[in-house]
């Protein structure tokens, strides 16, 4: 049988989860951050091009 959820499940989601940025407690209003703060450093992050996903040129792409 399936264990039982609370009821306040995403509550005790956003409690578990430190900030991605400085690693205190997120809370509910910024979830997954701490503050305004965080959140906002994350979103420049996003757009300056910080946070990239590194990729390799295929070996095919160079025989064409």
């Amino acid at each position: 049988m399936p264990a039982k959820r609370s009821g306040n499940a995403s509550a005790e989601r956003t409690k578990a989860r430190p900030c991605p940025i400085c690693g205190k407690p997120s809370i509910k209003e910024n979830h997954p951050f701490c503050s305004p703060r965080c959140r906002d450093v994350d979103l420049n992050r996003w757009l300056s091009g910080s946070y990239a996903i590194p990729a390799r040129p295929d070996e095919d792409d160079d025989n064409d």
